[in-house]
């Protein structure tokens, strides 16, 4: 793992935040682990910031709440969170992608309306996330990869999104992508 203390740090904070309810808190945390993805191409900082993202839309929307099994897919969550923190402590790469997959095999015990809504909830962000690394200068083709989703996925929901006249997505290469990362912690 490239950036274990990005990702320990982020896991830490989003738990925090979802114990205060916290959606926008949890959001902006996966933000941030987007951009050092798009930096670093860590594929452990992108599913971080898929999970994240998914759970900032989780605890947003309190109907989910109210369905059969929220309860303990929610308990089955957060333990996997915490699990996963341990591990990045640990330094157990190993663990942590154990615990990763956890959080999708929890998913597909799920069953009703509660199953459909999470897989829709972590489609939705895997291609968001996407969207956000292919706007920070890495190539369609190898977004969609990382991500697990079609190319047609992404570029449909790329082509939809309205960009202000000044933004214009252009592919940064590396030292580039290097040095705006270095100015941002100055």
């Amino acid at each position: 793992m490239e950036e274990r203390g990005n990702v320990l740090r982020i896991f830490q904070e989003t738990k925090k935040a979802v114990e205060r309810g916290d959606a926008t808190t949890i959001r902006n945390l996966s933000n941030q682990t987007n951009n050092t993805a798009a930096l670093t191409n860590d594929p452990d900082n992108i599913a971080a910031a898929v999970i994240v993202y998914s759970l900032s839309k989780m605890v947003e929307r309190a109907d989910y709440k109210r369905l059969p099994g929220w309860g303990k897919f929610y308990e089955t969550y957060i333990s996997c969170i915490d699990k996963i923190i341990k591990s990045v402590e640990e330094k157990n790469d190993k663990l942590y992608e154990e615990h990763i997959k956890m959080l999708r095999k929890a998913i597909e015990k799920l069953s009703g309306k509660l199953k459909i809504y999470i897989q829709d909830v972590f489609r939705k962000a895997s291609i968001n996330k996407a969207s956000k690394l292919y706007e920070h200068g890495i190539s369609m083709e190898r977004t969609a990869g990382l991500l697990g989703i079609t190319l047609f996925e992404l570029a449909e929901y790329a082509g939809s999104k309205d960009l202000p006249d000044t933004q214009q997505i252009r592919t940064v290469d590396v030292k580039a992508r290097i040095k705006m990362a270095m100015e941002m912690f100055e």
